[in-house]
């Protein structure tokens, strides 16, 4: 892979255990698919494995579970939509606690973006991945 390496456009939907083995499912299987796309970085997919465990740890503890995780790639640029069934919009508290509060300042430190949208029972919750080494 070198200068202009692209992923081309690719979806994919990530089915979990509900609970709290849905994280380290997710780890594994959104390492999986990334790798099965030809991004193999490891410190990127490290980072890309923090950001999916806030990310679905979120969804287990402040929306009932993961409904769904889809996996987005165009070009450079991958995304990752998580669903559950809270209609709260996640919103970073000033400081993290014993018993949590840091994980949306994970989420802001490893990606280039995120945000959420309500939907008909829930809501989604996305987080733009930064660029993969071979992407700069």
């Amino acid at each position: 892979m070198g200068p202009g390496y692209g992923v081309g456009e690719r979806t994919a939907t990530v089915t979990l255990p509900t609970g709290p083995a849905a994280p380290g499912a997710a780890r594994a299987e959104v390492s999986r698919l990334l790798i099965s796309w030809g991004l193999t970085d490891p410190d990127w997919l490290g980072q890309v494995s923090v950001v999916v465990s806030e990310l679905i740890s979120n969804c287990v503890r402040h929306g009932g579970g993961c409904r769904g995780l889809t996996v987005q790639a165009r070009g450079g640029d991958v995304t990752l939509t998580a669903s559950d069934g809270s209609a709260t919009l996640p919103r970073q508290r000033p400081h993290g606690g014993p018993d949590g509060g840091r994980g949306l300042w994970i989420i802001d430190e490893f990606t280039d973006a995120w945000g959420a949208r309500l939907t008909p029972g829930g809501k989604q919750v996305w987080v733009r991945l930064r660029a993969h080494p071979d992407q700069l």
